[in-house]
């Protein structure tokens, strides 16, 4: 069972456009609404993989109560702390070739009471999990320092954690020793404080992280593939998109793989890659199901290719 916290989710609409032309009426071809936010994203990739799962997630207002309806729907057991401002909604705009354009509205500030409530109903869901997977960014009210809070707490519980965020909030977090990190090459460059070239590149800063404190490294490379850097090792993983539909939720489906399957070394991460590419090919956030992964085209391999450029993140 996975338990994920999601601090400020959103009610996610996605509009399938032929391309976006500023200052033009575009007509939508294709409509989605979905629950958002990272944490939720993985509980709804979970539930799509046949598992259990609670989402902790603060609602509020209509936009608030349209998740929790929508997550019912898929199966997703809703542990809502309810607050007082109305849950965000953001908005998606996928054109045919791929290109992504997201505005993300900032969320409701939390009190103090608020985010006490958060941590405490983390704490009366977490006995019997495998994983507390808390993923997004903090909304206002939260420091950086929240998540560290967080990842004490679960350990202090006997439990694993794993993190999904950047900046100051990963940074902070890593001194509390995070099971597990999943960065995207930009978060990963960003916490290195320095670009990254290859593939080279991305496993030395992922060593870098090790050596901040995280445990274990899971970096996705868009469409460069995946990274997998722990005590046993490092390996890398690519799987074949021949086009992307959207790459809303990759990450977190990618995040999602590997936990179901394990949470640790080569076949996790070979999960985690075949839930990346399965999800890039799916519209919105929809979260792949089995029937969607081809693990045969997957490829993982201990002899990372260091020389390898990086060329973009089409599935990050």
């Amino acid at each position: 069972m996975i338990v994920t916290v999601t601090p400020n989710p959103s009610l996610d609409r996605t509009y399938e456009v032929p391309s976006l032309d500023r200052g033009e009426v575009v007509r939508a071809t294709g409509e989605r609404v979905d629950p958002g936010g990272k944490g939720v994203n993985v509980s709804r990739a979970v539930a799509a993989a046949g598992r259990r799962t609670v989402a902790v997630l603060p609602l509020g207002g209509a936009p608030g109560a349209l998740v929790a309806d929508l997550l019912h729907a898929q199966g997703i057991q809703v542990a809502a702390v309810p607050v007082t401002g109305a849950t965000r909604s953001n908005i998606a705009l996928a054109e045919a070739d791929g290109v992504l354009t997201k505005i993300n509205a900032p969320g409701p500030e939390l009190t103090p009471a608020e985010q006490e409530l958060l941590l405490d109903t983390v704490r009366r869901h977490a006995p019997g999990a495998d994983w507390i997977v808390c993923s997004g960014s903090l909304p206002r009210g939260l420091t950086p320092s929240w998540y560290a809070e967080l990842v004490a707490r679960v350990h202090a519980a006997g439990l694993r954690i794993a993190l999904d965020t950047s900046g100051p909030a990963l940074l902070t977090a890593l001194r509390e020793h995070p099971d597990l990190v999943k960065p995207n090459a930009e978060e990963l460059a960003e916490a290195a404080g320095r670009p990254l070239a290859t593939v080279g590149d991305a496993l030395k800063a992922a060593e870098d992280l090790r050596e901040t404190g995280a445990r274990t490294v899971l970096a996705s490379l868009g469409a460069d593939g995946q990274l997998l850097v722990d005590d046993d090792g490092a390996w890398y993983g690519t799987a074949p998109v021949d086009a992307v539909r959207s790459n809303v939720g990759a990450g977190d489906s990618s995040l999602a793989g590997f936990l179901v399957a394990g949470g640790r070394g080569p076949t996790a991460l070979a999960s985690a890659v075949a839930h990346g590419a399965a999800a890039v090919r799916l519209p919105g956030s929809v979260m792949p199901s089995p029937a969607d992964l081809d693990p045969a085209a997957v490829t993982v391999t201990a002899d990372v290719p260091v020389d390898r450029p990086l060329t973009g993140a089409a599935a990050s």
